[in-house]
């Protein structure tokens, strides 16, 4: 095994548990369970490649049984493929029907190709197709209908790639030329070997060359359209764990914010969910949960105290912001005054604001803010 099948294996496999995992939470999904068994074929049909799976197979059911189970699993990579298609372009009722009527060919070649092997004499069932005898009829029909049957499916998948990768959004887009690409390099592989079949059958030579060309080209689409398919997902992921990453470091950052606001404000503090298990608090949902009550808190404790703040400030104007750095110098003398119970004006003030240039709506303005005091306050300590 090479170290692109091993890394080609590691993906594939990674994404069918993955995928298999997104239909067992929803098994009502069609793309869905389309694209999950269009990766269980292709994981299915990975092994009988290996030389002791073959040895197996061969012993358990006759020569070529492996080749035959592995072509089989491929044409059903590439019908599910296809059902995937169908399913994003059609209502269900008018699915269900092209679905049914596209696994037609898929059968007749799956039967087709079934006969040609059993026909097949012994001897020459273990050929590669480079050294296979393509002037044996069961040899080049079962070439000849596996192939035509793979580049009208990879055609047909290639036509709906670029459609939708016209009408998509990044990252979705990128991953869809990709992936059109590979189906572009399949497509050609395989009418090329479709030629190639067709001029050995009729006893006519061919450049050594062009065969293995067509294999090169076909090696180099197969990583693409695996690349092509999880790159929307592995940027998905990657912005995920960035937010994870962004959302857990603001938290730890607004600790001193918050630790004093709590202890004066403990009754603002937000209802806590259960524990659940202990690795939770490390998911992301857990993760930006804390987060947007830390936040929440925070602000809610500012507004508790912007009266406190505003008159221990002396600001001139009860309706000017008071800045971070002017709100942490006096924030704990206002928690004291709080605490020992002096009156101040009952109308809140601005706290740690955006200034007009920061204004975007955003809540990641404001959380700017909150960090920029609770900086200032830990400085200042």
């Amino acid at each position: 095994m090479t170290v692109l099948s091993l890394v080609l294996a590691v993906v594939l496999y990674g994404s069918l548990l993955w995928t298999g995992r997104q239909v067992a939470r929803d098994p009502s999904d069609r793309l869905l369970r389309a694209v999950f068994l269009c990766m269980f074929s292709a994981g299915l049909s990975f092994p009988f490649g290996l030389p002791v799976v073959i040895r197996l197979a061969d012993g358990f059911a006759g020569d070529g049984a492996a080749k035959l189970l592995q072509n089989l699993c491929l044409l059903g990579a590439v019908y599910f493929l296809g059902c995937f298609f169908i399913h994003s372009a059609s209502d269900p009722a008018v699915a269900r029907t092209r679905v049914r009527w596209h696994a037609v060919p898929f059968a007749a070649t799956a039967v087709i190709a079934s006969a040609a092997m059993a026909v097949t004499p012994h001897a020459e069932r273990g050929h590669t197709y480079a050294t296979a005898d393509m002037r044996v009829p069961g040899v080049a029909v079962f070439y000849l209908s596996a192939g035509a049957y793979l580049t009208y499916a990879l055609a047909a998948a290639l036509f709906w790639t670029v459609r939708y990768a016209r009408l998509a959004s990044r990252p979705l887009t990128t991953g869809l030329r990709m992936v059109a690409a590979a189906l572009a390099g399949m497509v050609l592989a395989s009418a090329v070997r479709e030629c190639v079949t067709l001029l050995r059958l009729l006893g006519g030579g061919v450049p050594h060359p062009v065969i293995t060309g067509a294999k090169l080209l076909l090696d180099l689409a197969i990583p693409l359209f695996v690349a092509g398919v999880v790159y929307p997902g592995l940027v998905t992921r990657w912005a995920t764990i960035r937010l994870w990453w962004h959302h857990g470091r603001v938290y730890r950052r607004l600790a001193p914010l918050w630790e004093a606001l709590h202890l004066a404000f403990p009754e603002d503090a937000l209802e806590r969910t259960g524990g659940g298990r202990r690795w939770d608090v490390l998911s992301p949902r857990s993760v930006h949960r804390r987060y947007y009550r830390r936040v929440i808190e925070c602000r809610d404790g500012l507004v508790r105290i912007s009266p406190y703040l505003a008159l221990e400030a002396a600001t001139a104007d009860v309706e000017a912001p008071l800045t971070p750095e002017v709100a942490a110098r006096h924030l704990r003398t206002a928690l004291l005054a709080y605490a020992s119970g002096e009156d101040a004006p009952s109308q809140a003030v601005p706290v740690a604001l955006p200034g007009e240039g920061e204004r975007d709506g955003s809540l990641e303005s404001d959380v700017r803010q909150l960090i920029r005091l609770s900086e200032a306050l830990t400085a200042q300590s």
